[in-house]
């Protein structure tokens, strides 16, 4: 049975969440004391917001049973509010909790009305219920919602962070992972720590010896050597040639225009050429790149760029 890894490898405690130390610190301070404040967390994806709240809901309960998780961007509206919220808030906890937690993952999703209703709500049932509200932007939240939370706002996971979880699951799929490998991810995904799994899981299916090759294979870009070449072919007044390299890296291995001219943009600052024709190639790559979003073909406006790389 396919099973993602993003759920199997899923944090089920707090000690196992990666790259949140400080929050993960704050937050223990609540377990300690049985109880916890409406909390916001705050952050891109996958830094690991929803984890830090299914792992503090193991912590306080051992169970599920008192924590329910809603998407706010699949039911937006005061109707949500009112209805599968409002339910939910004012039963009692099962057991010996002495309340409940509403996980409202995406809160930032919620339109104007029902954010008010949602307030309203935390405030009648403050003595029964706890809310967490994940969301990518804190600033679409009312500032009535935002002053009822204590706020925590979750860092990009760092390359060290993804190398610590991917020693995980290594052991756990006995796959090996190499360094540059773990690199080029880490430059894919942005400290989207489950971006950077779906892309390990992925190569895996592949080989299970993981390099940096089989990375840029999965994700669909070029290998720095062969933007190198192209870029050190038409620099060098070569220009047929670097076209039948550009040719070869967007038709026969399939690398889109957009993500060619971020490596090409990567890799200028690489070449062992001087500043001042740096800076020049960076800017002749500007007028190409507002040439392709207004509309003109890629491979064309690419081509061009490249004949004029030789001054």
């Amino acid at each position: 049975m396919f099973e993602l890894w993003t759920e199997k490898y899923r944090p089920k405690k707090l000690d196992e969440i990666v790259g949140q130390d400080n929050i993960i610190k704050r937050i223990k301070a609540f377990v300690k004391k049985g109880s916890i404040p409406n909390l916001l967390f705050a952050g891109i994806q996958g830094t690991g917001k929803t984890s830090v709240a299914i792992a503090l809901a193991n912590e306080l309960f051992g169970n599920r049973d008192n924590f329910i998780e809603l998407n706010a961007s699949d039911s937006r509206g005061i109707d949500t509010v009112r209805g599968e919220i409002k339910d939910f808030a004012r039963t009692k906890p099962i057991g010996k909790a002495n309340f409940k937690i509403i996980l409202l993952d995406e809160a930032d999703a919620l339109t104007k009305d029902a954010q008010q209703a949602l307030r309203r709500t935390m405030e009648n049932y403050s003595e029964t219920c706890r809310f967490i509200l994940d969301c990518n932007y804190s600033s679409k939240l009312i500032e009535p919602i935002q002053s009822r939370c204590v706020v925590f706002r979750f860092k990009p996971i760092t390359l060290e962070d993804i190398k610590k979880y991917f020693e995980r699951i290594e052991k756990g799929e006995n796959i090996k992972i190499k360094e540059d490998a773990i690199s080029a991810i880490y430059k894919e995904c942005g400290g989207d720590l489950r971006k950077a799994t779906n892309i390990l899981q992925a190569c895996a299916s592949i080989d299970k010896e993981i390099s940096e090759d089989t990375v840029l294979e999965v994700i669909g870009k070029a290998k720095r050597k062969d933007i190198e070449k192209l870029l050190n072919l038409a620099i060098g007044g070569k220009f047929l040639e670097s076209r039948k390299k550009l040719y070869n890296l967007m038709i026969d291995q399939g690398v889109s225009p957009d993500d060619l001219l971020k490596q090409i943009y990567s890799q200028i600052f690489e070449l062992e050429i001087d500043d001042n024709e740096k800076l020049r190639i960076i800017k002749l790559l500007a007028d190409y790149e507002f040439r392709i979003v207004e509309g003109s073909n890629p491979l064309i406006q690419i081509e061009a760029f490249l004949a004029n790389l030789k001054e």
